[in-house]
């Protein structure tokens, strides 16, 4: 008997290759982290040999899929072939081990790579109706009418319910067609979806090629491998002839003996206003004389030149014949496939379909999510200084691709360019600013000595200022040319932030420039404040500190209960720090009545509800706090890295807050998705402070004392 579908899984099939499953699957765990603690990725049927299934890796590879490769795999082909019923019965078996240990489960039917035929689709469709799991159906429209889209799906459809598999909905993948005039054919009792042909989600990388026309690396950087050929051209014309059909991105197969088309490629590949190459192919097994050879590899070029035995005609062939695959190694790609399905699939209206209940809990992933989809609601833009930092230009092409922020890159234009295209990056939507010369130069210079003449700033001294990557960043914020700005890959605490204090300055009523991190744990988010900035603040700044973090703790929608740590709790103990932490906690409740703070109390009295009843049995904060404000920099700093070292926890910060526009400081060792995070919370934080009335802007031209004093600080900021 067939058991009654579950609403906990959902089986991903297609009636042919090629359809983009891949890219499906990878939205539809995307979308499924958002809501589940525990997801999980099944695929029936693998592809047997020693290289792993690349969907499978991929899928594997996202945060919030936490499962073992193997556990994964249902069987192989081979064993289908063998005894389907054994094998259905293997798979139906595995299923469940994987589905014990998950909320949800995403499984992916077969490729059609092994043994096609109209049998395949029937399979897939018993697979799924005895796993309980609904289908969602790919089809492809590539160069198909929609028409013969329709009549694709039709016949599809019926397969499946023929073998008793319930259909949730239809994605029309691939659709070269109007994504309209596709959607209308498909109009039935199921929902549909349309996503258009990306073309580069199936081009091939330079290795890719490489491996497909058995050549080897002779010459260039083995990292630029992973580059997306973009066009695949035969060089075995005159290179003046060439020259006129080169692109971004291709990648030239040309003989090994044409001198003259190797050393034109490179010299146009290095050439500004030329394209980019991806790579050269020199085939027929021949390679240029010593003397050429020295010179080729004298010149210091990155550009990937492969050598191959194979002769012009094979080497083509293969070259064409190698498709591109969404792998787990191509951040563009999945930043590109992922935008693609939430641009043109509701998701909402899919999760309804699953009947997937919204967790209480708040993972690290379900938050960052979270960020991510608050900066796109209303797009800020954000300036980042540090252009020659390849982990902003990577970071800067996922912001982009995922529509996160508009963003504006400090360097030289021409450099920069380069060097996002040489990694395969797209950074066409960016704006890409010199900050030692043009325009905006001559006007942040003349700006920045109205605003320091009262400490005998020239404009001479203020040009040389300015071109500081920092400073002008800093002036674009301050102008209104950008919302925030983030900075601090390559440079010190002091040197992203001291401009902000002279420029920006701090919002009205707030003494103190201070920081959080966001403490991203299993299943919630704390707020540890302040742990990058201020080594011993004051009461008053204790309390000013507490206010703010409160604060940034709503805009990312954590209720703000405050706990002002101490050594003690209650009025257990006494002695200097113990009583400015009691005296910031009254400051705190006479400023700020609407807030719920709790101090002085121990960590384990605010975060521990059994050590809340004995210490504290009245408290409204002890137990339960969320925001937790250390006396000084040397408890804060220690705390929040052994919190996430040894709890696992990720830390996300540290989110600069009091200033009257947001400034964002990265570490020097922060990774990519860091960085992506950092600009999503300075969009977030812009858009709260642009909700907030601005009309005072006032103030006196020096920063508060407060803020004076912690200049003198910054150099060694632990940050």
């Amino acid at each position: 008997m067939v058991p009654a579908p579950t609403s906990r899984s959902i089986y991903i099939a297609s009636p042919e290759g090629d359809t983009g499953k891949s890219t499906v699957a990878l939205g539809v765990v995307d979308l499924l982290t958002r809501r589940a603690q525990r997801v999980g990725v099944f695929r029936p049927v693998a592809r047997s040999g020693d290289a792993p299934d690349y969907v499978l890796e991929l899928l594997l590879a996202r945060d919030g899929v936490d499962l073992p490769y193997d556990l994964c795999v249902g069987v192989t082909y081979e064993q289908v072939h063998a005894d389907p019923e054994q094998a259905l019965a293997t798979i139906v078996d595995r299923y469940h081990e994987v589905a014990r240990r998950c909320e949800v489960v995403v499984i992916v039917g077969t490729d059609y790579t092994d043994v096609a035929g109209p049998t395949e689709l029937s399979y897939n469709a018993r697979i799924a109706a005895n796993l309980g799991a609904p289908a969602l159906l790919v089809v492809s429209g590539n160069g198909r009418s929609p028409d013969e889209v329709r009549q694709v799906a039709e016949v599809s459809l019926g397969e499946l319910r023929t073998n008793h598999a319930q259909v949730l909905g239809i994605v029309a993948n691939r659709c070269t067609a109007a994504l309209d005039d596709v959607r209308a054919s498909l109009t039935g009792d199921v929902p549909v979806w349309t996503l258009p042909e990306e073309p580069f989600l199936v081009a091939p990388t330079v290795r890719a090629l490489m491996e497909a026309v058995g050549g080897r690396l002779a010459v260039g950087d083995e990292e630029l491998l992973g580059r997306e050929a973009l066009d695949v051209l035969v060089g075995a014309m005159s290179f003046e002839h060439l020259l006129d059909r080169l692109s971004d991105g291709a990648v030239v197969l040309t003989p090994g003996d044409r001198t003259d088309v190797l050393l034109g490629l490179i010299l146009a590949h290095a050439a500004t206003g030329f394209p980019s190459l991806a790579g050269i192919v020199l085939n027929g097994g021949f390679y240029p004389s010593e003397s050429i050879a020295r010179l080729v590899e004298s010149l210091d070029q990155r550009l990937p030149i492969i050598r191959t035995d194979l002769g012009t005609f094979r080497s083509a062939s293969a070259a064409a014949g190698t498709r591109g695959r969404l792998t787990a190694d191509s951040q563009r790609k999945i930043d590109t496939a992922l935008t693609l399905f939430e641009t043109h699939v509701d998701g909402g209206a899919l999760l309804a379909t699953l009947d997937v209940p919204r967790t209480e809990v708040v993972t690290p992933l379900m938050f960052e999510y979270e960020l991510l989809d608050r900066a796109r609601s209303d797009r800020k833009h954000v300036v980042l200084p540090e252009g020659q930092d390849d982990r902003i230009l990577r970071a800067a092409s996922t912001l982009l691709a995922r529509q996160v922020a508009d963003l504006t890159i400090l360097g030289d234009e021409t450099r920069i360019r380069a060097r996002a295209t040489e990694l395969g990056l797209a950074l066409d939507d960016a704006r890409v600013v010199d900050p030692t010369r043009g325009e905006l130069h001559e006007r942040f210079a003349q700006e920045y000595t109205a605003l320091r003449a009262h400490k005998g700033m020239t404009a001479e001294r203020a040009r040389e200022i300015v071109s500081s990557v920092s400073y002008f960043g800093t002036m674009m914020v301050k102008l209104g040319l950008a919302d925030g700005m983030v900075s601090g890959a390559m440079h010190t605490t002091a040197h992203t932030i001291r401009p902000a204090f002279e420029i920006i300055k701090t919002v009205p009523g707030v003494s103190i420039v201070s920081s959080v991190f966001l403490m991203c744990l299993t299943d919630r988010v704390l707020v540890y404040g302040d742990c990058a900035v201020n080594p011993d603040p004051t009461a008053e700044e204790l309390a000013d500190i507490a206010i703010s973090s409160a604060e940034t703790a709503a805009q990312f929608g954590v209720e703000p209960r405050i706990a002002m740590l101490s050594y003690s709790t209650g009025e257990s103990g006494s002695g200097a720090d113990v009583e400015k932490v009691r005296t910031a906690t009254e400051l705190v409740r006479r400023r700020r009545p609407d807030l719920s703070v709790e101090g002085p109390i121990q960590y384990d009295a605010a975060v521990d509800a059994s050590v809340a009843r004995t210490k504290m049995p009245d408290s409204q904060v002890a137990g339960r706090a969320t925001v937790f404000v250390f006396p000084d920099l040397n408890t804060g700093n220690n705390t929040y890295k052994a919190v996430q070292r040894s709890a696992g926890a990720v830390a996300v910060g540290p989110v600069l807050q009091g200033l009257r526009k947001p400034v964002n400081d990265l570490s020097r060792g922060a990774l990519v998705q860091d960085i992506v995070n950092t600009v999503a919370i300075t969009a977030v934080q812009a858009q709260a402070l642009a909700a907030l009335d601005t009309a005072a802007d006032g103030g006196s031209p020096e920063p508060p004392a407060t803020a004076a004093r912690q200049l003198a600080h910054q150099e060694g900021s632990p940050a």
